[in-house]
Parts: structure tokens; C-alpha cells; sequence
């Protein structure tokens, strides 16, 4: 999954209306309120500031806004290529001047699609990436008596990073980090030494 550093953009005219998309890093929703509120007021002579974004890793929310184009033919189609590319923390806006000349929903849809692409391409020209690694937390609870086990299971997996121990009462609490696709090999290999334990993944 990649994150945006920098703001990259992509314009070009289809029958008469000019689109503008802007790539913008965002990770809350008050930082997309300010960018898309920047942006009406810079481009107030504008048809539509269409938008689509993404947030967190993993993604944990996201959302689309077709700004008066007909139901489906702006937002949807800007979200759809953001999650193709697994990009997260952006909000790509779409600015449209309409010249006249109606695009029709498959023409519409193609358009916002196409903004969004080219915005995608010259970030990635621009180099305005950083790669973020998704990760699932897990917890193991045992006996005190029994601390050692988790860390003897983790230190199999290099892979999986622990991040603290702790006691409560007569138990103890090991919380570590791992890739998604160590989550299968990890349960099966704790249910195996512990004899039916079980890792609750948070």
C-alpha cells in the first residue's frame, strides 16, 4: 500500500469541458475539509468539485461526493480507481468547468476515471509515494507461569515484532505485530503449543 507525500495533479479537456484533478495528502477529515474548502475558493467559477478519499492502514474509511453530476457518474468512479491503485490517506478532488457540451453518464463516468488516472500517473512520475506496510496486531494471554511460551512461539516468525508485556494478576499479556499473511501460520502454530490457545487479533 502506498501513501501520498505530495500534491500531484493531471488536467485535460473533453468536449468542451475542462477537468482538473488534484491528488492532496489527507489523513483526518478535517485536513480534506480544508483542502476541498481551498479549493472551491481558489476555482469558484467552477461546474463541480467532485471527490473521492481514502484513510488509514489498513484502509479503515473512505468516501466519495458526486457534487450535483448525476448519481454514481463522479464520486464512484474516482474511489474505484483510488482502491485499484491501493493508495490510502489522499483526497483526490475532480474540478470540472462544463463547456457546453452534456457527456452523458458513460462519457461522465469515463471522464472523472481518467482524471483520477492521470493525477495516479504523474505522482508516480513525481516520485510522491512512500510504501506503508499494513500490519494486524495480536495479543496471547497465558499463566504467569507460562510467560516464556509466547516469546518462544514469536521468535519462530521473524516477521512478527512484540511490543510489550505485560501482567495482569496472575496472567501475562504479550501484544506483537505481524504481516496479514503470517495471521493463519501464527493461530495454527499457538493452537498447536499451547494446546488450544487461541491469539486475539485487535
Amino acid at each position: 500500500m502506498r501513501r501520498l507525500k505530495e500534491v500531484a495533479n493531471h488536467r485535460f479537456r473533453e468536449k468542451a469541458s475542462v477537468f482538473l484533478t488534484e491528488l492532496h495528502p489527507a489523513r483526518e477529515a478535517a485536513g480534506r475539509a480544508a483542502v476541498l474548502a481551498a479549493l472551491r475558493k481558489r476555482d469558484f467559477d467552477a461546474t463541480h468539485h467532485c471527490s473521492a478519499w481514502r484513510e488509514g492502514v489498513p484502509v479503515s474509511a473512505f468516501g466519495a461526493d458526486d457534487d450535483g453530476e448525476p448519481s454514481g457518474t463522479a464520486g464512484r468512479p474516482m474511489l474505484a480507481v483510488l482502491e485499484g491503485a491501493e493508495v490510502t490517506d489522499l483526497l483526490a478532488v475532480c474540478i470540472r468547468w462544463y463547456g457546453g457540451t452534456k457527456l452523458g453518464t458513460g462519457g461522465l463516468v469515463r471522464a472523472y476515471t481518467e482524471g483520477v488516472q492521470g493525477a495516479l500517473a504523474a505522482a508516480d512520475a513525481a516520485g510522491c509515494w512512500e510504501e506503508v506496510r499494513i500490519l494486524r496486531t495480536g495479543e496471547i494471554r497465558v499463566p504467569a507461569a507460562q510467560a516464556h511460551l509466547p516469546f518462544a512461539l514469536l521468535g519462530a516468525f521473524p516477521a512478527a515484532l512484540v511490543l510489550e508485556q505485560t501482567f495482569e494478576g496472575e496472567g501475562a499479556v504479550v501484544r506483537f505485530e505481524c504481516p496479514p499473511d503470517l495471521v493463519p501460520a501464527l493461530d495454527h502454530a499457538w493452537r498447536e503449543r499451547s494446546r488450544g490457545g487461541t491469539i486475539t487479533w485487535v
